[in-house]
């Protein structure tokens, strides 16, 4: 078994939310012991990240709301703002005198994961960095996210490695919107979105096509709501992979869908997640040489997140 990459540093521990938040240092904090008591993590397959640059910021958001973040943070460190007593000004986003370059370090993992993956190095990489980025929009940060990881990445990619097909699948419990409002006129991007219906943030209905490369299946929430998930992966993320052919795989792996986190009524288990992981692992495996990328979203049960993660692991080792 070949060990993944993970990229992580502790600094993302700094971004401080607030005693009771959801989205807690102590999320990647679990996943880290987790995978290290597993052996999943050692010295030799840990990568740290650098701070990504403003520039590289830009390639998904626009100069102006850098700037809001930029003012916002430099506030907070004048009023000695700790613990998330601050709340950035588009949304709903504690922030705190570290924020911001955490949030970089936190896309800058996401880079490092790109150069290794697509240099040849490693076929897979896992980066569990916070804060999260899927809902961030062009202009706008909100649901706990400053910065789009993801699409950050995915634009990085096509940049410096002229790729013009990638895939990113979103399996967190909620529809990553600002994701999709990035890619949404720019097909070289597919975003496959199964999210829980009729919950924050509001969008992600079937209907939100975008040029052809926006796939949204809104699940219901209840029991058995696991089984919908699985088989919108199956049935219709497979074949319209046939057609797309991506030449990178992204994973905007939250792990809030899960049955015991507090935030929502989908039901997957553990088990489900790297089930999940292997159909995208196959996915990668058809059309791009097993190129994937995996970066964390959300889930707020620790047990469950550690849990989760480590099987994700498990199963992108086995690839």
């Amino acid at each position: 078994m070949e060990l993944v990459p993970i990229i992580y540093h502790p600094f993302f521990a700094h971004h401080l939310t607030g005693i009771g938040h959801p989205e807690c240092p102590q999320r990647c904090e679990v996943i880290v012991n987790a995978l290290s008591k597993q052996g999943l993590l050692t010295k030799e397959n840990m990568f740290t990240p650098l701070l990504a640059s403003l520039d590289e910021v830009l390639l998904c958001h626009d100069k102006s709301y850098v700037e809001i973040v930029q003012n916002n943070v430099a506030i907070a460190k004048r009023s000695q703002a700790i613990n998330g007593e601050y709340t950035l000004s588009t949304g709903d986003v504690q922030i705190c005198p570290d924020s911001l370059d955490v949030a970089l370090f936190a896309c800058g993992a996401a880079l490092k994961a790109v150069e290794i993956v697509m240099e040849g190095f490693f076929k897979t990489a896992f980066c569990p960095i916070r804060p999260p980025g899927h809902h961030a929009t062009t202009n706008q940060g909100m649901g706990f996210c400053i910065f789009n990881n993801v699409a950050i990445a995915a634009r990085y990619a096509m940049k410096k490695y002229g790729l013009k097909r990638i895939l990113i699948a979103d399996w967190d419990l909620h529809h990553g919107n600002g994701t999709q409002e990035i890619f949404f006129s720019d097909s070289r991007v597919f975003y496959f979105s199964t999210h829980q219906s009729g919950i924050y943030p509001g969008t992600g209905f079937a209907d939100e096509r975008g040029y052809g490369n926006i796939l949204n299946c809104p699940i219901a929430g209840g029991t058995g709501s696991r089984l919908n998930v699985l088989k919108a992966f199956q049935k219709q993320l497979i074949p319209a992979m046939h057609k797309f052919h991506p030449e990178l795989v992204f994973i905007s792996a939250g792990f809030d869908a899960h049955v015991d986190d507090p935030l929502g009524n989908l039901d997957l288990t553990t088990d489900d997640f790297r089930e999940l992981t292997e159909i995208l692992q196959g996915i990668a495996l058809q059309h791009c040489e097993g190129r994937l990328i995996s970066l964390l979203e959300g889930g707020y049960n620790l047990n469950a997140l550690a849990e989760c993660a480590v099987a994700h692991v498990k199963a992108l080792s086995r690839g």
